[in-house]
């Protein structure tokens, strides 16, 4: 794989079967989701209904990363119309395993921060990370997302309790 070839794009709404197949495959790859293999919450129908509701949104976004035509990768931005609260999205991102380690994670937050800035709406992103997710955690403090709390034992896999870290970032 050439990291050079991989491309970065919107979703279109046929592709919601190849997404939630996505998302099911990598649930199984980490323990660092909040779902595991075949857990994805969304149906085919909601991730289609979900992928068309993006056009036009000012402050929420999906940002695929491909090879060819397969999903390798891909970051969101959720936020709500709540007007207190509209300005501040929280980043979710996902790489495929055998996609890690080449930049591709990377280049996802680079976007999403990028369209963050100039969506005109939001100013402050937030997301939570597994606290044993080292690698990620050094990739988000790069990006200038500092530590905001610690939520001690929020996740429960095979009878094993793990923390999760909030982290934030002010984006003017």
């Amino acid at each position: 794989m050439d990291k050079h070839k991989i491309t970065y794009r919107n979703p279109m709404p046929e592709e919601a079967e190849k997404i939630v197949a996505f998302y099911n495959q990598v649930g199984g790859e980490t323990p660092f989701l909040s779902f595991i293999k075949d857990e994805y919450p969304l149906s085919i129908k909601e991730e289609e209904e979900y992928i068309k509701g993006l056009n036009g949104n000012t402050n929420n976004t999906m940002i695929l990363a491909l090879d060819g035509s397969e999903i390798v990768g891909l970051t969101t931005i959720t936020s709500t119309h709540k007007v207190k609260s509209r300005h501040e999205g929280e980043l979710g991102i996902v790489v495929a395993k055998k996609y890690h380690g080449q930049g591709i994670g990377t280049e996802l937050i680079r976007q999403a921060i990028d369209w963050c800035k100039g969506n005109g709406v939001t100013t402050r992103i937030h997301l939570d990370v597994s606290a044993d997710n080292l690698t990620a955690i050094s990739i988000y403090l790069k990006f200038g997302f500092v530590m905001e709390g610690c939520l001690k034992n929020q996740t429960l896999i095979d009878g094993k309790y793990y923390d999760t870290y909030v982290m934030g970032m002010m984006l003017n």
